[in-house]
């Protein structure tokens, strides 16, 4: 029974995969596109990897080529479902495959409606990841594309990850706001996912003609870099990562030579180095709040 608990809670690791939700309150800060291109970047060197939208709007769904979101009979809410209803789960009718070589739970406004059921359900906050616990070891990377709000689909997401990395956008003001996401990340920490650390903060939608983008990612150093990895790599502001989603691939296969596509490629080997140092100095922020 202990064991059992361990796991559930975390205290385990059940694979070598590693569980990154991808989260920001804020919307329009590139989660959905970071999502899936860091997916496919992870992919091209070598990684076996599944996406999950999470968010009902079914952003990632319909970028990534399924536009007709509410016409897809197994989603993230069936699977679900199956858990808070002790049904069996069956993963693999939910799973899409993209001509990319990533893997995909897709979502719709399906996931709405559960998320307004998972309030009276036990141990709600471990339902995503009691659904997926079964084919992790088919997996290095799992990525979350979280909704815009830390409601109970984004604690699911929290509860289930490993990390979480932090989409800012090249904004004034864009570290206003990280206290909120923080300071979720932290009670999920203290009560249900004690193994949680936020795996570091990118910032996009940079524009080089400007020195916002230096600023703003100034202002973040000096507020969490002694704590948080802030990533070297910025992501620029492009159109043609735009068309990329219009056309349901990733920009990494619609123009591979664009500063995006190289942005993201960068950014992943980031994501797959080795920071213990910074991973020590995150246990060190949280154990102090």
């Amino acid at each position: 029974m202990l064991e059992m608990i361990m796991k559930i809670k975390g205290g385990t690791k059940m694979s070598k995969c590693e569980v990154i939700a991808i989260a920001n309150q804020k919307g329009g800060v590139g989660k959905t596109t970071t999502t899936f291109t860091l997916g496919v970047a992870l992919k091209n060197l070598g990684k076996k990897v599944l996406l999950i939208d999470a968010d009902p709007q079914g952003d990632l769904t319909t970028s990534m080529g399924w536009h007709n979101v509410d016409d897809i009979n197994n989603s993230l809410a069936t699977i679900m479902d199956s858990v808070m209803n002790d049904k069996q789960v069956n993963v693999d009718n939910t799973i899409l495959h993209h001509e990319e070589g990533v893997d995909l739970i897709p979502s719709n406004l399906d996931l709405a409606t559960l998320e307004v059921s998972l309030v009276n359900v036990m141990s709600r906050e471990y339902t995503l990841k009691n659904a997926i616990e079964n084919i992790k070891n088919r997996y290095d990377y799992i990525l979350i594309d979280c909704m815009p709000s830390l409601g109970m689909i984004t604690i699911n997401a929290l509860a289930t990850a490993d990390k979480v990395i932090i989409p800012v956008e090249s904004q004034f003001l864009a570290a206003r706001g990280m206290s909120h996401l923080l300071n979720t990340v932290l009670k999920v920490r203290k009560n249900i996912n004690q193994d949680l650390q936020v795996g570091g903060i990118v910032l996009t939608m940079t524009d080089a003609r400007t020195n916002l983008s230096k600023n703003i990612q100034e202002e973040l150093r000096d507020t969490y870099g002694s704590v948080f990895k802030l990533f070297n790599t910025t992501i620029p502001n492009a159109v043609k990562v735009a068309e990329a989603s219009r056309e349901g691939v990733s920009i990494l296969k619609y123009d591979r030579t664009s500063k995006g596509a190289i942005a993201y490629q960068t950014l992943a080997k980031e994501v797959i180095s080795d920071e213990r140092e910074k991973q020590n100095a995150n246990r060190q922020y949280f154990q102090t709040r």
